[in-house]
């Protein structure tokens, strides 16, 4: 059994990860002000978020190019790979998990395994970390799916956004609702649900009470067995900073990200989060 996975640049990957020679990564590209980016390549986060303060239009992200997989996979065939593993942005956020699954039918000489991992971000890279890991120890490829699934159903993220603006300009929020959330300094704390959406969870008064919040929140959903804990921001590094001292303090295993242009756009600049990923057993 030859495995690859593949993902995409949604994805938080550290370099060791990007640099595997089964690992590879399709492009999602970000389009500022007239001009095409790709995160990872000549778009950074810092890059992202200075080019989006600089322009009243909201940054546009588009799905990776089907295109593309159908070469990277007919590559993946002629090397001798037998089973690809697809690990790309939630359905909920993006149409392309449901416009690839045709493909399991193009490419009967390969065992391809596209679940939708209805989140993105630092999880979605971790959980390409994970399946890596799996596959150097040559587990069996029914373990790894089902790991997989498991994995999925208990991953989540819980998000404060500090610009009400973004989510009415993505959609995600009437502008009614903005003008009473700022005029009464309501911080929403958003989630991905069930469906891999970007939900409202709760709307909480004042900054500090949403953070005090997000730490129950946090709580709460990590009781049950050990998590990969990731503080995921949007350009505010040293916020993000304090809150990992804090939660590593209280004993949680946590790391930083920063949160790419195709949740960026949506969040706006000084959202925090915290992205929650199980550990495999």
């Amino acid at each position: 059994m030859k495995t690859a996975i593949i993902t995409d640049s949604s994805a938080y990957l550290r370099d060791e990860i990007k640099e595997k020679s089964n690992v590879f990564v399709l492009d999602v590209p970000v389009f500022i002000a007239g001009e095409t980016y790709i995160e990872g390549k000549n778009l950074t986060a810092q890059a992202f978020y200075d080019k989006m303060a600089a322009t009243e239009a909201l940054p546009k992200t588009s799905q990776p190019s089907i295109s593309d997989l159908v070469f990277q996979l007919e590559k993946l065939q002629a090397d001798g790979y037998t089973h690809v593993i697809g690990l790309f942005l939630s359905s909920g956020i993006s149409g392309f998990w449901q416009n690839i699954q045709y493909l399991k039918d193009e490419f009967p000489d390969l065992t391809l395994f596209f679940p939708d991992t209805l989140i993105t971000s630092a999880p979605l890279g971790y959980m390409v970390e994970m399946t890596y890991n799996m596959i150097k120890t040559n587990a069996p490829f029914d373990f790894i799916t089902s790991e997989l699934i498991e994995m999925i159903t208990q991953t989540t993220a819980f998000i404060i956004v500090d610009d009400l603006d973004h989510l009415v300009k993505g959609g995600r929020l009437s502008n009614s609702a903005a003008m009473i959330g700022n005029l009464l300094n309501i911080k929403p704390i958003l989630r991905f649900d069930e469906e891999g959406k970007i939900v409202v969870y709760e709307k909480i008064r004042t900054s500090k009470k949403a953070f005090k919040r997000l730490y129950k929140i946090l709580a709460e959903n990590t009781k049950d067995r050990d998590y990969k804990v990731y503080v995921i921001h949007s350009n505010i590094p040293e916020k993000a900073h304090d809150v990992a001292e804090e939660l590593t303090s209280k004993g949680f295993d946590v790391s930083i990200a920063t949160f790419g242009a195709v949740i960026g756009t949506h969040l706006g600049e000084g959202a925090l989060g915290f992205g929650i990923s199980p550990k495999l057993k």
